[in-house]
Parts: C-alpha cells; structure tokens; sequence
C-alpha cells in the first residue's frame, strides 16, 4: 500500500513539474510573439497652418506650420535622429523644415511642430488663377526602437502626404497621407 501510494505522490509531482514547465514555455512564446515584435512607427502631417501667403503672376511664397505625429505602438521607445521634411510642387523641392531629434515613448504618439518656409518661381499662372496649389511633404526618419533596454532595432519610417492650398482663402484644403 505505502509504494502504491509513493508512487502515486511521485506521479503527481511529476505531472505539477511538467505542467509547470509547458505553462512557462507558453508564457514565454506568447511574450516573445506579443511583446518582442517590432513594429515600423507612423509619421503623418496631423495638421498644416498658413501663417503667411503672397502669390504673384508666377511666384508663390508661405509660411507654414505643419504638426508631424511619430505615432509609436512598440512597446519600447523609438528613438529618432533629425530629419529634413520637404515640400514640393509637381516635383521641384520650394521649401523644406527641420524634424527635430526626439523620441515617442511607448504606445504613445509625439506631437512635433515644423516651421516651413515656401519660394516659388515655377509655379503654373493656372494653378494660382484656379485658387488652389497642390504641394507634397516628404520626411524619412531614422531610428532605434528600444525594448527593454536589451534589444535595439532599427526602423525607418516615411512621411508621405499631398496638401492642396487654397491661395484665395490662404488656408489648407485638403490634407492627406498615405
């Protein structure tokens, strides 16, 4: 009766030990598949403003001040380096402004004002005669994103967006990225 009941006892330590052991594996695969995963961060415009605007026969100049989100969903910090967005027209860069050296905190999203300047000599008569100039923003960030302060990877993300300004109203139609 007593071995019986030993092995018994030695049995069910045995099933707890191995039980234990495939709950840990699980936990540890589901951290590495959830957590561990780098995700490439999301630059946008979020908004642009016209503080200044002259246009002439053929000439377009502006001010502009865009908010640029870094929209981080890793969980760890993605640190980035200072980049150059800039704007063109069909093209032809007029105008460019400074992403400042940063870093978006983890499912978190950083808010990043820009001041641009706009000069344009090529500008078509028929665009500003039609009241609205369409402009393209283009900024590529560099960076790490940091989990855990073990793991270190690099990702690059692009901004990518088309503005349509309304040179009558001297606002912002349309704003939109990809």
């Amino acid at each position: 009766m007593r071995d019986e009941e030993a092995r018994r006892k030695r049995n069910r330590c045995l099933a707890c030990i191995a039980f234990g052991v495939i709950a840990q594996t699980i936990i540890i695969v589901l951290f590495v598949v959830i957590v561990m995963r780098v995700k490439t961060p999301k630059v946008r415009l979020e908004s642009v403003g016209v503080t200044t605007l002259t246009t002439g026969n053929s000439s377009f100049k502006a001010d502009l001040n865009a908010l640029v989100t870094v929209k981080n969903k890793n969980f760890g910090h993605y640190k980035f380096d200072s980049a150059k967005a800039t704007f063109s027209y069909k093209g032809t860069d007029i105008g460019e402004g400074t992403i400042s050296k940063d870093k978006a905190k983890a499912k978190k999203t950083k808010k990043i004002n820009v001041t641009v300047s706009l000069n344009s000599n090529k500008i078509t008569t028929s665009d500003i005669s039609s009241g609205s100039v369409t402009l393209t923003a283009y900024a590529k960030l560099d960076g790490k994103v940091h989990l855990l302060n073990i793991i270190k990877k690099k990702k690059s993300s692009e901004l990518n967006c088309t503005i349509h300004v309304d040179t009558k109203a001297k606002a912002v139609q349309v704003l939109s990225c990809k």
